[in-house]
């Protein structure tokens, strides 16, 4: 993956967020990234305040638990540790964008953002009229985004890249089909005949898949359903430690910079990531595929 590249982290919202790909593109030293992310909770927050970002295009930058990010507020305020662009979107409207690119439309018209000041704060979409009916009918044009990867956590997926996701997707199918790029950080490699038992729960093919990479507890500290509780004690110690430029630096340097790879991490982890690990079952009901 290039510098300058545009990226997809966080497309399932609070859920299954690649934190191990964002701490892998800061070891790496990426740089001028646009981040494209209806929430990525810490993530973007901490590539930005490493210097990878130029450019961030979503709806919000932050930490659920703690509100918005230290390092966003530093780098949009103050230019600290440099300036970034924002492209402002609401949730809404960033999935209209991805749902354009997925299905090669150059823009859709939304009103849900009428009146409000993304229309100011984002030059790119645009407004219109209605051309069907007679009267006044405003629009706004949200042009398709197209990034350049989109980075996605799953349950389990085969070698090929067929992979079985289920819980809150969010944006997952949109963001990845409108994607040039496909990696996929799977909990669990499986052989093909477990990912063909289910077909409904593939989102994504594998001929769309560039990468498999089989990375157990990818999204920690972000929740995986049916795999991984969401830890947190971890988001809360991240903005606590990041209030200032100092202890970010320290905190990244101790969980990310020094780390080789995730699974040091794990390790550093130890047993509170067992303790987050889902212990208890909720099965789906069992679906009848026969056709004669």
């Amino acid at each position: 993956m290039p510098d300058g590249a545009s990226i997809v982290l966080g497309a399932a919202l609070e859920n299954a967020i690649p934190f191990a790909a964002t701490h892998e593109l800061i070891r790496q030293g990426k740089c001028d990234l646009n981040v494209v992310a209806p929430i990525s909770d810490i993530s973007t927050d901490m590539m930005i305040g490493t210097g990878c970002v130029a450019e961030v295009t979503g709806a919000w930058v932050g930490n659920v638990s703690g509100g918005m990010g230290h390092n966003f507020r530093r780098a949009t305020e103050h230019g600290e540790p440099h300036p970034i662009k924002v492209h402002d979107y609401s949730n809404f409207t960033i999935g209209m964008a991805f749902f354009a690119g997925a299905y090669g439309l150059p823009y859709v018209p939304v009103k849900s953002i009428l009146g409000s000041d993304i229309i100011k704060s984002n030059p790119q979409i645009k407004l219109a009229e209605n051309p069907f009916v007679d009267e006044p009918d405003p629009v706004a044009l949200v042009p398709a985004l197209k990034p350049d990867v989109a980075f996605l956590v799953v349950q389990r997926a085969d070698r090929a890249g067929n992979s079985h996701i289920w819980g809150s997707t969010g944006l997952t199918q949109e963001a990845s089909i409108a994607s040039e790029k496909i990696i996929v950080l799977a909990d669990e490699i499986v052989e093909p005949e477990v990912i063909a038992s289910d077909p409904s729960r593939v989102l994504i093919p594998g001929f769309g898949v560039n990468a498999v990479c089989h990375i157990p507890a990818a999204s920690h500290p972000s929740p995986l359903i049916g795999r991984w509780k969401r830890d947190n004690a971890f988001f809360h110690h991240y903005h606590q430690e990041t209030r200032e430029p100092d202890g970010f630096k320290r905190w990244v340097g101790e969980w990310v910079r020094d780390l080789p790879d995730h699974d040091a991490y794990r390790t550093k982890l130890g047993g509170e990531l067992e303790e987050l690990r889902v212990e208890g079952e909720a099965f789906s009901a069992p679906a009848n595929y026969a056709t004669d």
